[in-house]
């Protein structure tokens, strides 16, 4: 499309439509597209981008798999199933189906190890935590208003919160000094700044476990930020949407496991994002969820959802699925196992090479501190290197400035999308990088040395450990169903 074609059609077009609040043109995005062009493929194109941007849990794709073909009825497009075809198909009430509220409301109690409970009454769907946060933005802010967000803090909220509500962003700046911990200190001098520049702060957006930290809030700090709520008498939407994703201590805690340990909370201000795409690894699903202690917005999320419904295919097959407590039981367990293997692999395989990361145990990703190859601490400086990332080192890895991080040099980097070969591949480039590139204060071996001795690196860096957990039986990716797919 012309430069003229295009201003011609932004004339025609809404302001919302045409605006830049989408934000696919950050780095995030671009690294995305990068990688759409030039696919990775082990056999038809061995050079080409490894997707690392992606915050996918594809480690337990077989125990999915073996359940389905265990349970055919669960489907209606089965010969099992199809006899419940219409009565699923004409169904169409935005209230959700309740088996589905319900299994949905005892997995989130599973998941939060029965330390709490949820009424299925309170369930409210959405189209993913996309459609969820989006809704909640539209109960509980008008245009204008703000949120604070702690930083680094997850590039889509930006378009799920902002693009369509006109509701604005304020960060809560962390910093790495204490590994970018929220403190009261911190949410006040925003509240402060906000208060300064005429925004009126309407809540406060939390993502625990952390996006892209890896981290979880402790009980401490979520009765801080409870107290700091119900002080300014602000909302809390808490993005839990990586809660099974905790895999070693300490433990997940939910905000609604120390509501009750706050005297004087207003529940009225509380409420949860939840969705199936990260726990359980269902993105295509569209499965988003919105649990409000607060009975108006409940009923106000639920009309507004009839823009965004879980298709009742996929809420019965859902539906049938959590209910099988062994199975929910038996995923959580090894997921979070699979989890820890690949996270502790990929972390000991960057500290071969002297790369740190962000001490992390949630989420699919690792947050790895790159400061010392910026030639300038700048966020230019880490866009560079971010090129060169993806145009020589061939991998999508995000850069900090897209998470609104408050010091250059951090990159997000996904660990769970992809099976144990690609990883090894994804591990061997960085090796590679950090042997070529110049290091800020850091003697680094020139061109010429690396050459001479990289036999001899590849020895003493070998994968041979990392090649013996590949090939027993206890590598996610040892199952056939798994093999077969990739």
């Amino acid at each position: 499309m012309g430069l003229i074609s295009e201003n011609y059609n932004k004339k025609l077009l809404s302001k919302i439509a045409t605006n830049d609040g989408h934000g696919e043109n950050l780095a995030y995005f671009d690294g995305w597209k990068a990688y759409e062009n030039d696919p990775f493929h082990p056999t038809q194109n061995p050079h080409g981008v490894i997707q690392m941007g992606l915050a996918e849990n594809q480690l337990c794709f077989d125990l999915i798999q073996e359940w389905i073909v265990n349970n055919p009825k669960a489907s209606i497009c089965t010969y099992e199933g199809v006899q419940d075809f219409q009565d699923i198909a004409i169904f169409q009430d935005y209230h959700g189906l309740p088996e589905f509220r319900k299994a949905v409301a005892r997995f989130m109690e599973k998941v939060r190890g029965d330390r709490v409970t949820f009424d299925p009454e309170r369930i409210v769907m959405s189209g993913g935590a996309t459609g969820a946060h989006e809704s909640l933005a539209f109960c509980l802010a008008d245009p204008g208003d703000a949120f604070l967000v702690p930083t680094p803090y997850y590039p889509g909220f930006d378009r799920d919160l902002r693009w369509r509500t006109g509701v604005q962003l304020f960060p809560v700046v962390c910093e790495s000094f204490n590994n970018f911990k929220v403190t009261k200190e911190a949410l006040e001098e925003a509240y402060k700044k906000a208060q300064e520049s005429n925004i009126k702060v309407k809540g406060l957006l939390i993502n625990n476990p952390s996006n892209p930290l890896g981290t979880i809030l402790d009980k401490e700090t979520l009765k801080d930020i409870l107290r700091f709520i119900n002080d300014k008498n602000i909302h809390l939407v808490c993005d839990e949407i990586y809660a099974a994703t905790a895999f070693s201590q300490p433990s997940f805690i939910s905000i609604s496991e120390v509501m009750n340990d706050v005297v004087g909370c207003n529940d009225d201000l509380v409420h949860i994002v939840y969705s199936l795409s990260k726990d359980l690894g269902f993105p295509g699903f569209r499965v988003g969820i919105i649990y409000s202690y607060n009975d108006v917005v409940v009923n106000i999320a639920r009309k507004m959802s009839s823009f965004g419904l879980v298709s009742t295919q996929t809420q019965r097959l859902i539906a049938s699925m959590l209910s099988d407590t062994i199975f929910v039981e038996n995923f959580i367990a090894k997921s979070s196992m699979r989890l820890l293997q690949r996270h502790d692999l990929f972390t000991k395989g960057l500290g071969q090479v002297g790369i740190t990361t962000l001490k992390s145990n949630a989420g699919l990703f690792i947050w790895m501190d790159l400061r010392r190859f910026l030639e300038n601490s700048t966020f230019d400086d880490e866009l560079k290197l971010w090129h060169i990332i993806i145009n020589k080192v061939k991998l999508n890895v995000s850069p900090g400035c897209s998470f609104h991080c408050s010091e250059p040099g951090w990159f997000r980097v996904c660990f769970a999308n992809m099976d144990d070969a690609t990883m090894k591949v994804a591990l061997k480039r960085i090796r590679h990088f950090v042997y070529l590139q110049p290091s800020k204060g850091v003697e680094v071996a020139t061109k010429k040395q690396y050459c001479r001795t990289r036999s001899k690196l590849e020895i003493s860096l070998s994968f041979r450990r990392l090649d013996d957990f590949m090939n027993s039986p206890h590598s996610p990716m040892s199952s056939p169903m798994v093999q077969a797919r990739n």
